[in-house]
């Protein structure tokens, strides 16, 4: 029997009913007064990819690749069955396009050290923007400091967008590559990719995007948006943590070296040379989280059969609400966010520390991150060391939003 669709069993506004939702989330289940807040910094997990990962380690699990029995080539079916899930939600236009890596981090990390290393060259420039998270600076820095490259930083306007005027005259002859956040993680800053892409290739430089807040908000289809290189990270988009995905135009992936040395990545082998596989596998060196990609893939399914249009929408109608709601709280200030902002309300409260606002929340059962959200440096333009910060997922509805208010309250007041 055919289980009938997430979306006819949990129907209402923006394409699904988030609060019956959560009865696809066991978390809810073992935690019932939990307002959970902070899917930017990891989601919780649907019932299907916990059963899914949990069924592959009962029924289906061998190594991959390089095993002929029956049990292996399962398993290495499964396991290239989600690599072509993930092709098909990026619509990236070959399977080959697609290296399984451990998160967003190690994305970057990858491109920096492989295809930076080998085809940058003193005084190149490498230009990022203040909405960046430290996995979008720190890799930059090391390989600035490593082969002297210039790590070049694009001005954010006074709304806290992305300066596309400063943006455009930052790029120079000498930038080789623009790599930047698709939605900030600190403050839900939607930046305008299609024409930060646009205004990057005229100048001949590639552009990598960091896409850990985008992917679970907004369809991503990377060659619409002809970018280079794009990153995501798996525990984001309601999948396991431990899994991510470096998607790069296969040309490039083509003519970079490896990164790492193992097993896997390897043709032929000897004491004088190593011939290696063609991408991805060339990137791929070691046993791979087999169980971590399969459970992403699941994790796919789900967010599709939700339907990506309509998570927009919910995501969207929720972030205005919660401006809304948030904004009339006295002594709150919500960070700005440019034009648009999508999943992330980060605010800060006059004279209460955001660990101080955390841990209120936390005794009403809501919870959120506080700190600097590893983006150092935005929250120094802003003038703060840290903020509190309420991120969204598909189970949150405005009562959340109303109960996130509320227990705001309720810290200012003890705190007054």
């Amino acid at each position: 029997m055919t289980r009938p669709s997430l979306r006819s069993v949990y129907p209402g506004p923006g394409g699904f009913d988030a609060r019956a939702l959560r009865r696809e989330f066991p978390i809810f289940a073992n935690n019932p007064e939990l307002v959970f807040l902070d899917s930017g910094a990891s989601a919780q997990k649907p019932h299907a990819v916990i059963d899914r990962i949990a069924d592959y380690y009962r029924t289906d699990y061998a190594n991959v690749h390089r095993g002929v029995y029956r049990l292996s080539a399962r398993s290495t079916e499964l396991f290239e069955e989600a690599r072509e899930k993930v092709r098909r939600f990026l619509n990236a236009a070959d399977p080959r396009e697609i290296v399984f890596v451990r998160n967003t981090t190690e994305a970057i990390n990858l491109v920096a050290q492989s295809w930076g290393a080998a085809f940058l060259q003193p005084g190149d420039e490498v230009l990022i923007s203040v909405l960046e998270h430290h996995s979008n600076i720190v890799p930059w820095q090391l390989l600035r400091d490593r082969i002297g490259i210039r790590l070049v930083v694009a001005p954010l306007d006074g709304t806290g967008g992305l300066d596309l005027a400063g943006f455009e005259a930052h790029l120079s002859p000498r930038t080789r590559l623009v790599a930047i956040t698709h939605i900030a993680n600190a403050t839900g800053a939607v930046v305008p990719v299609e024409t930060v892409v646009r205004l990057a290739h005229a100048k001949g430089a590639k552009v990598l995007i960091d896409g850990s807040q985008a992917a679970p908000r907004l369809p991503v289809d990377v060659q619409a948006l002809d970018c280079d290189f794009y990153a995501l990270t798996g525990h984001k988009v309601y999948g396991p943590t431990g899994i991510g995905v470096l998607y790069g135009r296969y040309e490039l992936l083509s003519a970079m070296p490896p990164w790492q040395g193992g097993g896997e990545m390897i043709l032929h082998v000897t004491f004088d040379k190593t011939e290696y596989q063609e991408p991805p596998h060339r990137f791929e060196a070691g046993t791979p989280d087999i169980s971590g990609a399969i459970g992403l893939g699941t994790a796919i399914d789900f967010i599709e059969e939700l339907g990506r249009d309509n998570i927009l929408e919910h995501e969207e109608a929720l972030t205005g609400y919660g401006i809304d709601r948030l904004s009339r709280i006295p002594g709150l200030t919500l960070l700005d966010a440019g034009q648009r902002r999508l999943g992330i309300l980060s605010f800060d409260l006059e004279g209460v520390h955001p660990h101080d606002i955390a841990q209120v929340l936390d005794q009403h059962h809501v919870a959120v991150r506080a700190g600097h959200h590893c983006a150092q440096p935005l929250m120094a333009w802003f003038g703060l060391s840290g903020t509190t910060r309420a991120s969204l997922g598909v189970y949150n509805d405005e009562g959340d939003i109303d109960r996130l208010a509320a227990a705001i309250e309720a810290a200012r007041e003890m705190f007054d």
